[in-house]
């Protein structure tokens, strides 16, 4: 065995052969697999292995279809037989939102050259004539969708990495990870130690039990998972092909062939959570006893669409654990914590995802980065705030939810709330439904009374006409939004704006009071953050970032040294904040405090430290909302008491609170992008609108990576478009977010930002277009289906700035 590799997988499934593989297609040959049983032992070895290729998700799509089209270049590789079979996967839809949904990803895969289009009900009998298409409403097929051999699939990793010179250990389970000075790992086995810089966690169903031995507890849980095969089915023995795939997800349940008989399986309201404290180490090809029972419900409704099924006996019942995070997203990337620690854990669709995974895994370690912005499986989008409790709640969640469609702006109740401010309660008084943001409750928008609950959907829902209220409100007056989520950090010390500065690509503010917005720039040299930097002092700086991506950002941070004595600190959690914007935010705050906030005495992007209502806050005169207005930060302990203070001032001006719903409409109404929506590491700079703020004259971060590709041409830009108001109508749906964008019945771009305009009357869009302007009149594929947009030239609410300035 190697006593030395230039990275160490841990787990011998699909995943963790599928990292080791792509590693060494990427030129990484001395790496070794350790796997403490037998390859595919776990849940690979029972999966269903059913492959498709679309997904609600544009780059999850991309890497299934990319998985998809492997298995059969890796047989060719390797030698070794995947057991492919492609005759095709039927999407049924029973409702109206199913439709929707299904007609937005038939418009996505048109605009990605995808195969996935509607059919009628002749050609769907024709391709499957067991299924019983009455009240279907839309019928959707995909060529290649399918199913492999799983045992095959991981082989075929495992031996193409072989084959470029990795080695793979069976029956060798490790017993320890250790860190050591220089950031290198021991990883140590009953067999031997191996020293590494890159350990690699794909340990499947033991996942937790290895991140526990470096120290790393992950949000996983596993569950019963159970399929069964039917006996031989006369009509199928009858056929001279494979029957395809039937995803009847409205019914809850997945079905296929298998032999000459139907593979049916279930995901049922009454789950079971497994190995809550831990995953017994002896376990490794065992099944749990059937309890079919628990799956009827599910099973008489694909009796109901597929008769035979109920005709047919039952071969035989696979009853396995499956593993899950709280999202049922794969928890993926290196620990921001740590140096050289990389997870790969809960995975559900594996087979649809393992190529892809392995991919852009190796991506990561050897290149420093992956082609696609994947934040939805970054690990970084959980912290210590996700526990057991939260997980467990949520992983029956998604469980018992498997097939349930996730909406736009959909909220989940399950194992919350988690963290919550001292103005939780008063919040909720007024009416305030909350979301979720990296653990933390907030307000989305307030209801005429305590209680109210979002209805979920792809039309306006319950609550467009409230967030439109808070919004002419914000506009006409004036509002207070709860922005405590941000994420919020203090630099201090002698190195700060040194550090600073060759973290950031602008630069840093030099006077006392002043702000600047800054990008940061991510390895490939897109954008990977955005940020606000205040100076507050000689040696010390408030930062503001994206609440969600706090531990995402403490990658970048953490890859330029702190020089001595100077400290980098979070205050999200120690503070807290409101924004009062709008046209009377001005005289509504002055009523509070005896600071003058004229615009002579107090200009734009200036800040400092007064005392309001008797409290004393950080003051910063920005505003999201793109409109006048202060950022008020304070600390915990007074949030509750400021808060109070500005309802009780705002009330007598018709002032109210308003919920990060109508922030996200009021900031479209502007052109603001959002991180994660139109900023990513995908995009470049001078794609963005960002490349002045990008200061090439001075050392930073990632310079010669975004030096290179500003010397390009922008490949697509950002725009904002303004959708008629005929089709919005008609539908009565806003774009929300990746539907595509098509010229002439060419595709040329898709949506990042969607919602109304209440203020301007205008249902809006930012997004990414090529070979487009402004001007240019385009279908934007709303629900799927084609509305008519014009790309502005300008946005609609302040172009010249005045509000925001005045």
């Amino acid at each position: 065995m190697r006593t030395h590799a230039q990275a160490v997988v841990i787990g011998g499934g699909v995943i963790g052969c599928s990292i080791l593989y792509h590693l060494t297609k990427l030129g990484w040959t001395d790496v070794v697999l350790l796997e403490r049983d037998e390859l595919t032992s776990g849940s690979t070895w029972h999966a269903a292995a059913n492959i498709h290729g679309l997904h609600d998700s544009t780059n999850i799509s991309r890497i299934q279809h990319y998985t998809m089209g492997l298995y059969k270049e890796l047989e060719q590789e390797t030698g070794q037989g995947c057991g492919v079979f492609q005759p095709g996967s039927l999407y049924l839809a029973q409702t109206e939102a199913r439709v929707h949904q299904l007609r937005l990803q038939a418009a996505k895969a048109k605009l990605y050259g995808m195969k996935f289009h509607e059919v009628d009900r002749a050609e769907a009998e024709r391709l499957h004539p067991l299924v019983d298409y009455d009240g279907i409403r839309c019928i959707m097929w995909e060529p290649e969708g399918g199913n492999v051999d799983p045992s095959g699939v991981t082989n075929a990793y495992a031996t193409g990495a072989r084959q470029n010179g990795a080695e793979i250990i069976r029956f060798c389970p490790v017993t320890g990870t250790e860190q050591q000075p220089d950031g290198t790992w021991i990883v140590r086995t009953e067999k031997g130690d191996i020293s590494t810089p890159w350990v690699v966690n794909a340990a499947g169903l033991w996942g937790r039990e290895v991140a526990a031995l470096a120290g790393i507890e992950l949000p996983l849980q596993p569950t019963e998972h159970q399929y069964f095969v039917t006996e031989t089915i006369d009509e199928i023995a009858g056929m001279d092909r494979r029957l395809p795939s039937v995803a009847d997800r409205d019914g809850e349940y997945y079905l296929r062939q298998e032999g000459q008989g139907l593979l049916v399986g279930a995901y049922e309201k009454d789950y079971r959570l497994w190995a809550e404290n831990g995953t017994p180490q002896g376990f490794g090809h065992e099944l749990f006893a059937d309890d079919l029972e628990r799956i009827e419900d599910n099973m008489m409704r694909a009796i109901d669409r597929v008769p035979v099924v109920g005709t047919a006996g039952i071969k035989r019942v696979i009853n396995g654990p499956m593993i899950w995070s709280p999202d049922a997203n794969v928890l993926f990337g290196p620990v921001p914590e740590l140096t050289g620690y990389f997870c790969c854990n809960g995975i559900i669709p594996g087979f649809s995802q393992s190529g892809g995974m392995g991919l852009l895994a190796a991506q990561w370690m050897v290149e420093g980065e992956m082609q696609y912005d994947m934040f939805p499986w970054d690990m970084a989008r959980f912290g210590t705030w996700a526990g057991k409790a939260f997980t467990k709640a949520r992983v029956g969640d998604q469980y018992a939810n498997r097939f349930k469609i996730h909406f736009p702006n959909e909220e989940r109740a399950a194992g919350r709330p988690v963290r919550v401010r001292p103005a939780y309660d008063m919040q909720r008084q007024m009416g305030a439904v909350m979301g979720l943001n990296y653990g933390w409750e907030h307000p989305l928008w307030f209801a005429d009374t305590s209680g109210a609950k979002d209805t979920d959907g792809f039309t306006r829902q319950n609550w467009w006409a409230p967030v439109g209220a808070e919004c002419r409100m914000l506009r006409d007056r004036g509002g207070i939004i709860d922005i405590s989520n941000f994420a919020k950090y203090r630099c201090t010390g002698p190195g700060a704006e040194a550090w600073l500065n060759a973290v950031f690509a602008n630069r840093m503010p030099r006077e006392v009071g002043r702000s600047c917005l800054t990008p940061l720039i991510g390895k490939r040299g897109g954008i990977a953050g955005d940020f606000t930097v205040t100076r507050l002092a000689a040696d010390t700086f408030w930062i503001i970032g994206s609440g969600m991506a706090e531990r995402y950002h403490q990658r970048f941070f953490r890859q330029v040294p702190l020089p001595e004595g100077t400290e980098f600190q979070s205050q999200t959690e120690a503070m807290c904040g409101f924004n009062v914007a709008g046209p009377d935010s001005r005289a509504m705050l002055q009523r509070l405090t005896n600071t003058s906030l004229s615009n002579e005495d107090w200009p734009f992007m200036r800040s400092a430290h007064i005392e309001l209502a008797g409290i004393e806050v950080l003051a910063l005169r920005v505003s999201f909302t793109g409109d006048l207005g202060w950022e008020l930060h304070c600390a915990e302990a007074d949030q509750a008491r400021l808060y109070t203070a500005l309802i009780d001032a705002g009330r007598v001006m018709g002032i109210g609170p308003v919920g990060s719903r109508a922030l996200m409409s009021l900031r479209i109404e502007k052109g603001y992008g959002s991180w994660g929506r139109e900023y990513s590491p995908e995009y470049w700079p001078q794609e963005v609108g960002l490349e002045r703020l990008v200061k090439l004259d001075k050392p930073f971060l990632n310079k010669n990576a975004v030096a290179e590709v500003m010397a390009q041409p922008a490949r697509e830009s950002l725009v904002l478009l303004h959708l008629d108001a005929a089709d919005t109508d008609a539908s009565g749906a806003d774009a929300t977010g990746g539907e595509p964008i098509f010229l002439n019945g060419q595709g040329i771009g898709r949506v990042t930002s969607g919602a109304y305009g209440y203020s301007v009357g205008m249902s809006l869009a930012l997004g990414y277009v090529t070979g487009a302007q402004a001007g240019d009149r385009v279908d934007v594929m709303v629900l799927g289906q084609p509305h008519k947009a014009t790309i502005l030239d300008a946005p609609p609410f302040d172009a010249s700035g005045e509000r925001l300035r005045g």
